[in-house]
């Protein structure tokens, strides 16, 4: 098994660029309904994943932030408070495996660091079940 059977390719997947505002990320995330986003640079690579709670946070602690001037903050600009590992297209199978386990998802990087996609943990578990089902 390889890891490139489960990506679900770029084109596909809700991102955001790490120029964008708050705003606009906070739209992406309203509009997918997803908790959190691979954020990527201007050449394409993985930079960090937001999610809806980094969001909630730098508001919090950024004196004078609120909903009616998210557009004031880039996603640059925001202190992430976990981690989720990348994985590249190449790497050992059991390796996305491991971070799949604490991740909802993990993103996919090709040889030069761009981002290609990600692989959810639900596809994993819906192949492993129906694998065990059959």
């Amino acid at each position: 098994m390889q890891i490139s059977d489960f990506l679900f390719p770029k084109n596909k997947v809700a991102y955001i660029h790490s120029t964008d505002h708050l705003q606009t990320a906070l739209e992406i995330l309203e509009k997918t309904q997803y908790t959190a986003i691979p954020v990527i640079d201007g050449d394409g690579k993985y930079v960090f994943t937001l999610s809806e709670g980094d969001l909630l946070w730098k508001m919090k602690y950024t004196e004078g932030l609120g909903f009616h001037n998210l557009d004031n903050v880039k996603v640059n600009q925001i202190k992430c408070r976990t981690r989720n590992e990348c994985v590249a297209i190449e790497a050992d199978f059991e390796d996305m495996l491991e971070l799949a386990a604490d991740q909802n998802f993990v993103p996919v990087i090709d040889e030069n660091q761009v981002f290609i996609g990600i692989i959810r943990r639900k596809d994993i578990i819906e192949y492993y079940t129906s694998t065990i089902t059959d």
